[in-house]
């Protein structure tokens, strides 16, 4: 088994409560790490054999397109599309970053992070 890490993805996204939120948008990093059988891939330097990470990035700059009321529901969205289109991904860990949230204080981002095996 091994991990692939995608640190920091950026979009600017819509996601929130707030109807301002959904007009202005917002600044958001996503922080995905999954977990795959990367032996064969590592034998074979070839990049079918692997789970492509631009793939991952992909998939995640979509479903950050499209607005969610809440972070833990584009989170979702994005695990169950990658363990729908990418079969060797066991693992999956991810988090989702709002950056200067809207929230009344001085607070540089609010994250919700979310672990799932595949089934």
């Amino acid at each position: 088994m091994g991990i692939i890490k995608l640190k920091n993805i950026r979009t600017y996204s819509y996601h929130g409560c707030l109807i301002e939120e959904s007009k202005i948008g917002s600044d958001y990093l996503v922080d995905l790490e999954i977990k795959a059988d990367l032996e064969e891939s590592a034998i074979s330097d070839d990049l079918k054999d692997t789970v492509d990470y631009v793939h991952l990035n992909h998939i995640v700059v979509e479903e950050m397109a499209i607005r969610s009321n809440l972070l833990e529901h584009v989170a979702q969205r994005i695990i169950k599309r990658i363990f729908n289109e990418i079969e060797t991904v066991s693992k999956i860990k991810l988090g989702v970053s709002k950056l200067n949230p809207p929230i009344g204080g001085d607070v540089e981002a609010v994250t919700i992070e979310m672990k799932e095996n595949r089934k």
